[in-house]
């Protein structure tokens, strides 16, 4: 994986509302392979705030989630990211 993709996960992982379905999708990198990502390119003190911040999140899996439709997407993010879920 180059470190654009990597920058790009590791976004991805931080925004809230963005589920780790999402990622499976456009990198193929499971839940727990974000995690080890994760583990693996942040600073320690980064890493356990992110992993307290995410789990539990009912945002970031799929079926957590409390809405279906009518989730912000910002309207330059299929141009900005090539998100192939957009």
């Amino acid at each position: 994986m180059n470190q654009e993709s990597i920058d790009r996960v590791i976004e991805m992982a931080w925004e809230d509302r963005t589920p780790f379905d999402a990622i499976q999708i456009q990198f193929d990198l499971s839940e727990k392979e974000v995690i080890q990502l994760m583990r693996k390119h942040l600073k320690n003190g980064s890493w356990k705030r992110w992993r307290k911040r995410v789990q539990g999140r009912s945002t970031k899996h799929q079926g957590k989630r409390s809405f279906l439709v009518g989730r912000h997407k910002c309207s330059r993010q299929k141009s900005i990211s090539n998100n192939k879920v957009t």
